[in-house]
């Protein structure tokens, strides 16, 4: 969505759920391109919009680029594995439309996270 301010939302969505409140490390929000960006200098943690989450069963490939970014709790990104094979500390992955590869966002270890502490 267009703006980090989640009291802006008076309504629920008809499908799916909005979520906020969550930073992002190594890279940055671009609000105007709508799009991942590098980090601005000094700049370790930025704020992420308000989210749209849509379930979608059988998703097809988009012709856009987005980097599968991983959403956190906590910024230790370390956690117990569980049975799934995924960190404890893991909640999911959010596509973020990019005009990079991949890979940039990969090498800079880009990840969102729930809380800072």
């Amino acid at each position: 969505m267009d703006s980090p301010d989640h009291t802006a939302i008076k309504e629920k969505p008809e499908d799916g759920c909005y979520i906020y409140g969550m930073f992002l490390e190594g890279a940055r929000w671009d609000s105007q391109l709508q799009i991942l960006n590098k980090s601005l200098p000094k700049e370790l943690y930025t704020n992420l919009p308000v989210m749209l989450v849509l379930p979608i069963q059988h998703k097809q490939n988009q012709k856009v680029k987005v980097y599968q970014c991983p959403i956190y709790k906590v910024l230790s990104r370390a956690g117990t594995l569980s049975t799934t094979g995924h960190s404890t500390n893991f909640v999911m992955y959010t596509e973020l439309p990019t005009q990079e590869p991949e890979e940039v966002w990969i090498k800079a270890g880009v990840a969102a996270f729930l809380s800072l502490r």
